[in-house]
Formats: C-alpha cells, sequence, structure tokens
C-alpha cells in the first residue's frame, strides 16, 4: 500500500527512517528564515540525541521509532531559541507531514481503489503496521474486531514516552499528525469505509483509537423462505 504497508525488513527501517528523516530536516532548512547550516546543525544535534539514548529502544521497530522522535526533538530543541511554540510547533508538524505526503496519498488511494474489499485491505495493513512497523514498544488493544468495525486502540505510545522522558511531551501531536498521509486517503464514498481517531496520547486523550468502520454493503443477504 506504502512504504509503511508491507512486511518491513531491517534494510527497508532503515531506509524508511533516513529518507523521512531528512525529508524533515531538508524542508525546515528551507523554509527557515535563515537556514545556512540548519540542516547540518539538525543532524548533528540528532546523532548525539541517538547515541545518548540508544538505550531507550530494545528491537528493531523500536530503534527507527525512537529515531524519530529524536528527529523532531533535535529540530525543536535547535530552533526554539529563536521561535515560541505557538510557530515553532506548527513549523514542525508542516514540516515532517508535508515532504512525503503526495507520495503516501497517491499510493494509499491507488491501493484502495483496486482493492476488492478496501476495509479489509486496511485491516490487514492496520495489522501489519501494529505488529511489524510499531512492535511491543506500542501496547494496543481492540475493543472491537469483526467484519464491520476494526478499532486499533494504541494503549501506551513510545513516542510520548520518549518525549515525556525529554521534557517535550508537547512534540507528540507532531508525530500524531503524519498519519494523516495515509488516513486522508480513505474516501468513504468510494471505499465503503470511514476512518477517525477523535483523540491521541499526544493530544491529552488516554489512548489512540484508530477506527475502521464499513460505511456500506456486506450485510448477510435476505433469507427465502419455501412456500
Amino acid at each position: 500500500m506504502t512504504h509503511h504497508s508491507s512486511e518491513p525488513t531491517t534494510s527497508s527501517l532503515v531506509d524508511q527512517t533516513h529518507l523521512a528523516i531528512e525529508a524533515f530536516f531538508t524542508a525546515l532548512a528551507e523554509h527557515h528564515s535563515v537556514p545556512d547550516g540548519l540542516a547540518s546543525r539538525l543532524r548533528d544535534r540528532y546523532e548525539r540525541l541517538r547515541t545518548d539514548q540508544r538505550h531507550l529502544a530494545e528491537d528493531e521497530p523500536s530503534r527507527h521509532n525512537l529515531a524519530f522522535a529524536l528527529a523532531v526533538l533535535a529540530a525543536y530543541r535547535e530552533l526554539s531559541p529563536g521561535l515560541p511554540d505557538a510557530e515553532l510547533l506548527p513549523l514542525l508538524e508542516r514540516a515532517f507531514v508535508e515532504p512525503l505526503r503526495a507520495e503516501m496519498l497517491a499510493g494509499v488511494a491507488a491501493a484502495l481503489d483496486a482493492a476488492p474489499d478496501p476495509f479489509a485491505l486496511m485491516v490487514e495493513f492496520s495489522r501489519r503496521r501494529e505488529r511489524d512497523y510499531f512492535g511491543p514498544a506500542f501496547a494496543f488493544s481492540h475493543p472491537r474486531d469483526d467484519d464491520r468495525e476494526h478499532i486499533a486502540q494504541v494503549d501506551r505510545c513510545f513516542y510520548h514516552q520518549v518525549l515525556e522522558a525529554n521534557g517535550a511531551g508537547r512534540l507528540t501531536p507532531v508525530l500524531c499528525a503524519f498519519d494523516a498521509n495515509w488516513s486522508d486517503a480513505v474516501d468513504p464514498e468510494r471505499h465503503g469505509f470511514a476512518f477517525e481517531r477523535p483523540t491521541t496520547i499526544g493530544h491529552g486523550g488516554p489512548h489512540c483509537p484508530f477506527t475502521f468502520r464499513r460505511t456500506t454493503g456486506r450485510e448477510d443477504p435476505p433469507r427465502v423462505t419455501a412456500p
């Protein structure tokens, strides 16, 4: 479906992480009023954070998710002396989300359009993502999981834990915003299901309920009674 949809290998996770973080730092440098050397400073700060906090990651998925959280933290620490949060947080969100948005939206939309059952495809994507991309550093529950509705509820968010440990839990919504790069491709009229995530841990909620719900079809056929 996207570069996050297939079962990730170690090399693919490395490539995905590097691509996204480089795009993030490049976008910040391009939009900053004084960009000279900024991308290099961001990379240096990020690498120092990774070295200092590598103990927080216990497996391959958590190493790459740690990298995303620390990239956002590095950017915040580098830029916050010159920008108030009211300006900086929206800037970080745009730079984190927008560089890969068009490619991801197109890939997800094309996959859903081609699927015999777009809802089933998205549920399978969600399950693989939960298992292989997030891994055990995140805790999920499933308040509902049937052929009409699938809820993948994040009860423990590793991103938020990392940022909270660094006194920067307010940055978690920057990472939450990236999900719009795939979820905005869902068209209920065309794909027969809707997506919603009414709150997240990063926004102060108790959990993050990723909810996929059919909007059309697949009811049982009417019973025919013999005369």
